[in-house]
């Protein structure tokens, strides 16, 4: 009896997913070549040379230039330089969604402090401006509030399934 052989990658299959995840992510705005090279990445055992990005997808390393730029900036992929060579790899950092979608919301403290500014420019809710700033406002705090928990039950969960340490609160 022979061992049973590990399961084998179904390249055809994984592309599919990536056209697919990339396809889903360009419907609510993200990059139609940084989605495919993300998920690219995200589908390696191993990090990733542009080069290796383009042969995957089919597409000139030129053409992975600009969206592993945007992605490293977006901090979705990390780079790391190949020993004795010019070229970088590109991997999945530690709590990649983590860091994306929880520990950037001071995007919403600006919202928040800039609609508040708004608001001392009219004269409050009383106006129908004022009312649709005041709930803009409030809705802001109200996403910033929930992301906030919703953070700390990601380092919950994280901790408590063991899949590693969980991320450092911000």
């Amino acid at each position: 009896m022979t061992p049973a052989e590990p399961p084998r990658r179904n390249e055809e299959a994984v592309h599919f997913f990536v056209e697919r995840m990339a396809m889903a992510f360009a419907d609510v705005g993200f990059p139609r070549m940084a989605g495919r090279v993300l998920f690219t990445v995200i589908s390696a055992d191993e990090p990733l040379t542009a080069a290796e990005i383009g042969e995957r997808l089919g597409v000139s390393a030129a053409a992975v230039s600009g969206a592993v730029r945007y992605l490293t900036q977006l901090k979705v992929l990390a780079r790391e330089p190949v020993k004795g060579s010019r070229r970088d790899r590109y991997r999945m950092p530690d709590n990649a969604w983590y860091e994306a979608a929880i520990t950037k919301t001071g995007l919403y403290k600006s919202f928040i402090d800039i609609a508040d500014d708004g608001l001392d420019a009219l004269p409050g809710r009383d106006t129908p401006a004022g009312e649709r700033i005041s709930e803009m406002r409030d809705f802001f705090a109200f996403v910033q509030e929930e992301l906030d928990s919703l953070g700390e039950r990601w380092r919950a969960r994280r901790a408590a399934t063991g899949h590693g340490d969980p991320p450092p609160t911000r």
